[in-house]
């Protein structure tokens, strides 16, 4: 077992709020909420949607997740020089990527399953977009590392598993870097699914909200790249944040909602603080998972009140970026170690009424403040509840 620091040396972000780290902030400084209609299919569902500010590189000839993926993963290891030619020592070292996702690789291709089971398929191309749809996969062999690749479906808890994952490979001795993320587009079919489930609202989601009714879909990508102290420190690379320690549980409670009482996600945040040697007072502010549906942060808002001091800080980005499913943890992730560097919080977008059944408020304006360690939450289908711990540098 490795116990050396895992520090966090790059990070990439594409979303609603921009298509950079640097486009990011200043959207979030401007308290820019860029929400829209469904475009890029055709939908019946006439919800709002936080689409990704694209730019002219994304093209169709390839699915719209790795596109994604590419841009927040080569911000990421840029900014972590990576692949810098003046410094060579990365070429020896072991690198592997994990990507948390939802839809890339199984739901893009209703249209041509439709057509193939009516027997007029003139084009097989929809089958190597799936295959080359592998992001992890993909991106060891466009980027030529030698550590292994891992992709985590785990629901809207996949991009905090992610990091989890690159964490135990790096104590492991698996790896000596991980490039670990996650990456989503908008589709049709998460579309229906959280439609029919009654979750999606019919305006601006407002997390925390007494009356919030529901979530919007999103879009986009994060990336960080998690090295060993002695690989940074080999390497000179600048160190943005330290990745403490990351926790999952299973309460097993509902496929789709999660224990009322919380027990899950208050041992996963528990279990975290014993894995990074730290007491709830240390966290100075909780980046929250807040999808603004009414159990989700009923659970969340009851266990942060519960565990936490009355002023702890807390906020959800899901009101500027929307719910990216597999993306979303990882996009907290970014957002997460953004705060912690410019030592600043965005106000909690669509919240301005307390719900008394929670009895617990979010941060109502955008913030500066002194924080050391931040926690990031993100729960998931099935029971999940994932949590990760960052210190600033």
């Amino acid at each position: 077992m490795n116990n050396e620091k895992i520090f966090i040396t790059g990070t990439g972000i594409i979303s609603a709020l921009g298509n950079s780290i640097e486009e990011t902030f200043e959207a979030l400084l401007k308290n820019q909420i860029n929400v829209g209609k469904i475009d890029s299919f055709d939908c019946d569902i006439n919800k709002p949607v936080f689409k990704a500010m694209t730019t002219s590189n994304l093209t169709s000839s390839m699915m719209r997740t790795k596109e994604l993926a590419d841009i927040a993963f080569l911000q990421a290891i840029d900014q972590a020089k990576i692949n810098d030619s003046d410094n060579p020592i990365s070429e020896k070292l072991k690198i592997g990527i994990c990507c948390g996702t939802t839809v890339a690789s199984q739901l893009n291709d209703i249209e041509f399953y439709k057509k193939f089971r009516m027997g007029i398929v003139k084009s097989y191309d929809p089958v190597k977009h799936f295959i080359a749809g592998n992001l992890s996969e993909a991106l060891l062999l466009e980027h030529n590392y030698s550590g292994p690749g891992f992709n985590v479906v785990n629901a809207c808890s996949s991009g905090t598993d992610s990091i989890g994952v690159a964490m135990a490979w790096i104590k492991n001795r698996v790896c000596d870097i991980v490039i670990a993320g996650g990456a989503d587009e908008l589709n049709r079919v998460p579309m229906a699914g959280f439609n029919s489930l009654g979750i999606l609202s019919d305006s601006i989601c407002k997390p925390f909200d007494k009356n919030r009714d529901g979530l919007n879909l999103g879009e986009g990508a994060g990336f960080l790249v998690l090295e060993k102290e002695s690989t940074a420190k080999a390497r000179k690379a600048e160190i943005l944040a330290e990745c403490c320690s990351y926790s999952t549980t299973a309460d097993s409670y509902h496929l789709t909602a999660p224990r009322p009482d919380g027990k899950g996600l208050e041992y996963a945040i528990k279990k975290a603080l014993l894995n990074a040697n730290l007491n709830i007072e240390d966290i100075n502010f909780i980046n929250a998972h807040g999808t603004a549906t009414k159990n989700n942060d009923f659970v969340e808002g009851y266990v942060f009140k519960k565990m936490f001091p009355k002023n702890i800080k807390v906020f959800s980005t899901k009101g500027y970026t929307g719910h990216t499913l597999g993306a979303a943890g990882a996009i907290d992730a970014v957002l997460t170690v953004l705060s912690l560097k410019k030592q600043w919080i965005p106000m909690n977008a669509g919240f301005s009424r307390e719900d008394p059944e929670i009895g617990f408020s979010p941060v109502k304006k955008s913030t500066s403040l002194k924080a050391k360690y931040a926690l990031s939450t993100s729960l998931a289908f099935g029971g999940v509840n994932s949590a990760v711990i960052f210190r600033r540098i």
